[in-house]
């Protein structure tokens, strides 16, 4: 019964996959002929890059009417983000933080995980909340390039210098990447989303848990594979601050995007849901600044917290 939504499910995560690659390998190569610093641009065009999986998923089941998909898909991004993602990191080798901005973004990722349960609660992100979203990534964005720009430490410097994309022979080169990326998410969103909601018909699901499980798992995997080979070269700030960028884009950027477009209804999304995405942030809080390192054993937590808070969600 499964098989054809499944095979949808398969190709579009892996077109989602290559898509967010080919954007990433465009658009960074691009900033870095533009003259930006490889930390800029870790910090801002390959976050926003890695969340383009979210934003297509978010876009196509927005415009079929299937919005607790659209949400759900992002809430279920940042529990990966914050607990899987995260936590089997550290598992692998604990992570160092040494920049100060990285550090910074964990308030600023758990006050965007509350903006969203507060914008939810009415059963609707208006255009309001959506322009309000799209204010707080501005401003974002621009705290972000100022605090890069002042960076000092050596050892953060050179791990973004190492891990930034090497630049293309040609503009061209950068632009095909570019389109190429962009067509590959769009397919890969309406293959994704199609075999997900066939799935969520036959299994009885609603559509708010089938974003926050199969859909965010296959947008996520951008962040899992960019933190783990981080993680694996030692670049803990690089795999820390993608978890923590990425969670920041999906809900000022992509949710903020979308709910301008079109308003959001939020009436298929729990509360509890959205407490469950807000408590893992919050775990991070005090794992992250104690010390600055996530150790093993505070990876397990966070994948423990994780694996609870989606056994809740499935049990509501």
């Amino acid at each position: 019964m499964f098989l054809h939504p499944l095979v949808f499910v398969l190709g579009g995560l892996i077109a989602l996959y290559l898509g967010a690659t080919s954007l990433v390998k465009g658009s960074a190569s691009l900033a870095l002929r533009l003259g930006l610093s490889p930390l800029v641009i870790g910090l801002t065009v390959v976050a926003f890059a890695t969340s383009t999986p979210e934003l297509f998923v978010v876009l196509k089941a927005s415009f079929e009417g299937r919005e607790a998909i659209s949400i759900g898909n992002v809430i279920g991004a940042n529990m990966l983000n914050t607990g899987l993602v995260l936590g089997l990191t550290a598992l692998i080798s604990p992570l160092k933080v040494d920049s100060q901005l990285v550090r910074i973004d964990v308030p600023i990722m758990i006050l965007a995980a509350v903006a969203l349960l507060f914008a939810a609660a009415d059963g609707s992100i208006s255009r309001t909340d959506g322009a309000l979203f799209l204010s707080a990534i501005t401003a974002y964005l621009v705290f972000s390039v100022v605090m890069a720009r002042r960076e000092q430490n050596r050892r953060v410097l050179e791990e973004y210098r190492e891990e930034a994309p090497r630049v293309s022979t040609r503009t061209g080169f950068d632009l095909g990447f570019i389109t190429l990326g962009v067509a590959l998410l769009a397919g890969g969103a309406e293959l994704l989303v199609s075999g997900a909601v066939v799935i969520a018909r036959g299994a009885g699901l609603s559509d708010a848990v089938v974003g926050i499980t199969i859909v965010a798992a296959g947008t996520t995997l951008p962040e899992l594979v960019t933190s783990v080979l981080a993680t694996v070269k030692k670049s803990g700030d690089i795999a820390v601050g993608n978890v923590v960028g990425s969670s920041i884009f999906n809900v000022f950027c992509i949710l903020g995007i979308a709910a301008t477009i079109r308003p959001l209804d939020a009436s298929g999304v729990t509360r509890g849901e959205l407490l469950a995405m807000v408590a893992l942030a919050l775990i991070v809080l005090p794992v992250m600044w104690r010390g600055h390192v996530i150790s093993r054993a505070e990876g397990g937590l966070l994948v423990a917290g994780y694996c609870g808070a989606l056994a809740y969600v499935l049990s509501a």
